[in-house]
């Protein structure tokens, strides 16, 4: 299920999941716990997730309702996750590639991307920060299986082409 609603199989599980997770956000701030009293209801959720999943999920899923549908579903995730895996382990090789053949390219960017990190954790709240990126995350599912990014990366692709196409020109 949770598949399907990162997926957006239907029209409203983007506003469903952004509901909860404005909801689950708005409630810490309103309440404002402790990192200590955070740190411990989060522990307490999983601990209670871990002794009651277990002995609710055959009652509400069947024991053995696990179709060749669901099996190729559970495949399609894992294969998923797995190329999501290979992906940051090939930028992070790349980034290394880049410290060993240009050692100088690899700190100034490092350094002005830590730079522009810590200026915007400056300028943000830690909670609003994390809220976003939390939202970014779940929606990067639905957003990548219906070809939004897809469609604005190439867009974005295209402008930045034009203008090196333009750079071109005047240096001609």
């Amino acid at each position: 299920m949770a598949d399907k609603v990162l997926r957006w199989e239907r029209a409203w599980f983007p506003l469903a999941l952004m509901s909860v997770v404005s909801f689950s956000f708005l409630m810490i701030y309103y309440l404002d716990p402790s990192v200590l009293s955070g740190v411990s209801c989060f522990v307490m959720f999983l601990c209670l997730a871990d002794y009651l999943v277990p002995a609710l999920a055959p009652r509400i899923f069947g024991a053995n309702n696990w179709t060749t549908e669901q099996q190729l579903r559970f495949h399609e995730f894992c294969t998923s996750l797995v190329k999501s895996r290979r992906r940051i382990v090939g930028w992070w090789k790349r980034l290394f590639t880049l410290k060993e053949e240009k050692p100088k390219m690899y700190f100034m960017t490092m350094l002005f991307s830590l730079a522009v990190v810590a200026w915007i954790g400056q300028q943000v709240h830690n909670l609003f920060l994390t809220y976003l990126i939390v939202s970014a995350l779940l929606l990067f599912p639905g957003l990548n299986q219906h070809g939004i990014i897809t469609k604005y990366v190439g867009m974005a692709k295209k402008e930045i082409n034009k203008l090196l196409k333009n750079k071109e020109k005047k240096n001609e």
